[in-house]
């Protein structure tokens, strides 16, 4: 059985992942793929219980940048445990909602936390568990603002701690993102996130049909 595929989205608020996991996922079963959506932090039981502690709890206002970060990584090192290396070894798709790009976005550039620390907590979270593709969905920070506000006017309010962090904060995330991709241009591929949806979607799928396995591809 062929290995399967770790295929990640990444961007700042309001990028579009959600959608363009969901549009994906849909592509790929039609093909006759094996699919498995998740998403970070959570995945697992665990991993939800620490996203609830992460995000939504009313007890997390004075939750450190340090502590953050190793909640995010113990979410993540049980999902690659859990879930995503007996997929892999499956020939599973894996699609995921974020994985280490924005822990270091997030909390190495974002909360300002020694890179060099940050790296080293997420490599004893995923050992050699890395993205075969990673998708950067890259939008203005005026148009993520925007989306983001729009987000949280028209869907039921629930308390995001991270969604409550200033404006500086998500254009020092932003940046981060844009490093990473510089940095591993084989792995990280940059997609115009404000463009036509079905322009999105093609850019996508011209990266992502690179990398499938052959079983079941067409």
């Amino acid at each position: 059985m062929s290995k399967g595929r770790l295929i990640t989205f990444e961007g700042t608020e309001g990028c579009g992942k959600s959608t363009q996991v969901r549009l994906l996922t849909e592509r790929l079963k039609s093909l006759g793929h094996r699919v498995r959506n998740l998403r970070e932090p959570g995945g697992t039981p665990i991993g939800e219980e620490i996203r609830h502690t992460l995000k939504h709890s009313h007890n997390n206002a004075a939750m450190t940048a340090e502590a953050e970060l190793l909640l995010m990584n113990a979410s993540r090192a049980q999902l690659v445990r859990e879930i995503i290396r007996p997929a892999l070894a499956e020939g599973e798709i894996i699609i995921c909602d974020r994985f280490y790009d924005s822990t270091t976005a997030y909390q190495g550039f974002g909360r300002e936390l020694d890179l060099a620390h940050v790296k080293a907590v997420i490599d004893f979270a995923v050992g050699e568990t890395k993205p075969d593709l990673t998708l950067f969905l890259h939008v203005p920070a005026e148009v993520s603002a925007e989306r983001l506000r729009s987000r949280q006017a028209t869907m039921p309010f629930v308390r995001d701690r991270i969604e409550e962090s200033d404006q500086k904060f998500f254009e020092r995330v932003a940046h981060g993102f844009g490093v990473i991709a510089a940095q591993e241009p084989q792995r990280v591929k940059f997609i115009n996130g404000n463009q036509q949806l079905d322009v999105v979607c093609a850019r996508i799928w011209e990266q992502v049909e690179q990398v499938l396995p052959r079983v079941g591809r067409w």
